[in-house]
């Protein structure tokens, strides 16, 4: 596995193969998919985090089943640009993955990301309760497309 600049990901992908978005919190990780145009990002149910060893197997299973070509993953950046406790946390997750998989992870800055999330549950009616369960898989979708966003705009240059 590698860690990849998004520029490096767009170079390096094969076609019509989906990416994943994460959203790596301390009890779940949220997740997206792309469609395999790699135009859409949609949200798919969260994982219940555990210890390390076994969210990584969920992960690895959940890619395998997906078919993915790669991870964006978010990088959870101070609003001043500074890294704290949650990048270290994200940037150890990801160097723990390092040996168990080929898969390439992308860092993408996701400032805000859960609060466009939790504005558009809410622009949808969307219940306190069920906003809950839905949030890290909406901020991982915020994620995604804003890389996929990236990822066309690069094959367009």
């Amino acid at each position: 596995m590698t860690v990849l600049t998004i520029e490096e990901l767009a170079e390096s992908l094969p076609p019509r193969t989906a990416i994943a978005g994460l959203d790596l919190g301390t009890k779940t990780v949220g997740l997206a998919v792309s469609d395999l145009s790699r135009r859409f990002a949609t949200p798919r149910p969260v994982l219940k985090r555990v210890k390390f060893t076994k969210d990584a197997e969920n992960l690895l299973a959940f890619a395998e089943n997906e078919k993915l070509a790669g991870f964006v993953i978010g990088l959870p950046v101070n609003m001043d640009g500074s890294s704290g406790p949650r990048v270290q946390a994200t940037r150890a997750f990801v160097r723990n993955m390092e040996t168990l998989t080929a898969l390439s992870f992308t860092f993408w800055d996701e400032r805000l990301s859960t609060v466009a999330a939790e504005r558009a549950l809410l622009e949808m009616d969307v219940s306190r309760q069920k906003r809950a369960g839905r949030i890290d898989s909406a901020a991982a979708s915020f994620i995604l497309q804003g890389a996929l966003d990236r990822l066309s705009s690069l094959s367009r240059s």
